[in-house]
């Protein structure tokens, strides 16, 4: 038995966290770990245990171990567990083939939990060794540092570019969601309900966004290979008095105390935010704030809209009130008020969930409205990094197939939603709208660039394409196409193309 100690320091620096359950599937990037353990088991340590020690370092937060062996063909059979300097951490036995152990999360049968710095070991023990065989472990150890988390799912969801449909905003037990008992009372809701839902809903991606919490994410890891068709997000709704964000990506816990020493303000948190890789997006902001809904308006003094990726203005909680998605509480007037002021926040919706059984209702449950987000592929980091583009739609009524393709081109480039495009004095911008499955409705221009007439909104087939042109002045401008409904309320809201953006 030998430990051979490798550089691992761009891991360490990345944050390294892409191992899902069971880390059956190969690593895409195949970073190199921290340290190699290995050995060789005899029919001695037949039903013998071995403990192997390592050196966690100081500043870890993350301990990810990569299991394999020989002699399987001679039925030779090691099983796998780990201590830390104070304690048992978990024993899988034979039924997986490693672990990762985090302070908010951890694999099936491990715990999570702080990460001690200092000799842990890995034990081992051997229920069956043949007489003469030999079996030879390799043990890959990485070590994770900060709060960047990449997702539970070590390869994409699903592989290629599209357009993936989910919902960022939803509650579990974990803080104040409820659903129906099988006695038919209404209990604290456990997290597969959620993800049930939303499967059952045909999404394929969730953040479950629970009040100032991680610890649904323990249960999003042990869901996630068994819904390997639906991408889980960490999630977590910073709650504060002055005003309520969802945080995606870090599966860490944060501080959410604003306006203590934790997190004196709002800048201190978007910094912890940024340095774990996550994104910000203010939550519901035309809700009043009272003792109704406390702190649901955005009043946060001193906000630098700069550092928000996103905002919800359309929260599921509106679709139930006249006007729908443009009610008394409509988050869109805060949200185009930011972009009058020059900044490039994108739109998103959010159920806002807190009671599974709702969806009987109509409109209303997981997935109503649903934000689709046009990405290089199902996976975390792409789902991430598109939502911080502003490669976005929102599908008010939920339909599950309705499609909004906006593009722009001037002066040889190309942008699509959320991107900018330079457009001179004089220059034409030439825009293109490519509509799927919304017969019956019509073309919606809002913004403050110049919006030319158009001849003919209505949309009356489910594949319709539309191209108009705006002539460029030189200065900042936006620019959004929606789809409204015959009743005129929006079915499809877009984010906007930005010409000469500053920001």
């Amino acid at each position: 038995m030998r430990a051979i100690d490798m550089l691992g320091r761009w891991v360490r620096r990345l944050g390294f966290a892409l191992f899902a359950v069971g880390l059956a599937s190969a690593v895409q990037a195949q970073p190199t770990p921290d340290l190699t353990l290995t050995g060789v088991m005899t029919h001695a340590d037949h039903e013998h245990y071995r403990e192997v020690p390592f050196k966690v370092p100081p500043g870890t937060t993350r301990v990810t171990v990569e299991f394999a062996y020989t002699g399987k063909d001679q039925k030779s059979v090691i099983d796998l567990g780990v201590r830390d300097p104070e304690r048992f951490r978990g024993w899988s036995g034979g039924n997986k083939q490693g672990f990762t152990i985090s302070d908010a999360e951890a694999t099936p049968s491990y715990l999570p939990g702080p990460i001690p710095a200092g000799t842990w070991k890995l034990m081992l023990g051997v229920p069956n060794l043949r007489a003469g065989v030999e079996a030879h472990y390799t043990a890959k150890v990485f070590f994770g540092r900060g709060t960047g988390f990449a997702g539970f799912s070590a390869a994409p969801v699903k592989a290629g570019p599209g357009w993936y449909r989910g919902d960022l905003h939803m509650h579990t037990a974990n803080s104040d969601g409820t659903c129906l008992s099988m006695k038919g009372v209404h209990v604290p809701c456990p997290v597969f309900r959620t993800v049930e839902a939303a499967h059952a809903r045909g999404l394929d991606f969730i953040s479950v966004t629970d009040h100032n919490d991680t610890a649904q994410n323990n249960a999003l890891r042990e869901l996630a290979p068994y819904y390997d068709d639906l991408l889980l997000i960490p999630g977590r709704e910073l709650t504060t008095f002055w005003g309520h964000a969802n945080i995606w990506g870090p599966s860490a816990p944060m501080d959410f105390q604003l306006g203590s020493t934790r997190a004196p303000t709002l800048a201190a948190i978007q910094t912890e935010v940024e340095r774990a890789g996550g994104l910000i997006s203010i939550n519901h902001p035309g809700q009043p704030s009272g003792e109704a809904c406390m702190g649901c308006g955005w009043t946060v003094k001193d906000t630098d809209f700069s550092r928000i990726q996103a905002i919800e203005v359309v929260n599921g909680g509106a679709l139930r009130l006249p006007g729908g998605a443009e009610s008394v509480i409509s988050g869109i007037p805060f949200w185009e008020a930011r972009l009058n002021a020059g900044f490039r926040i994108t739109a998103v919706g959010g159920s806002d969930s807190h009671d599974i059984d709702i969806s009987k209702v109509a409109a209303a449950g997981v997935g109503h409205p649903t934000t689709v987000v046009h990405a290089t592929e199902l996976s975390q980091p792409a789902i991430l990094a598109a939502i911080r583009a502003g490669h976005v739609f929102i599908d008010i009524a939920a339909s599950r197939d309705r499609r909004l393709e906006v593009t722009a081109a001037s002066g040889g480039r190309t942008a699509e939603m959320g991107d900018a495009i330079a457009a001179p004095t004089g220059q034409p911008v030439r825009v293109t709208v490519h509509v799927s499955h919304a017969a019956g409705g019509s073309l919606s221009l809002a913004g403050n660039a110049p919006k030319p007439k158009l001849a003919d909104t209505a949309l009356s087939s489910d594949d319709e394409t539309r191209t108009f042109e705006v002539s460029g002045d030189g200065q900042h401008h936006w620019l959004r196409i929606d789809v409204r409904g015959p009743d005129g309320k929006l079915w499809l809201l877009g984010n906007p193309i930005y010409f000469n953006a500053v920001r």
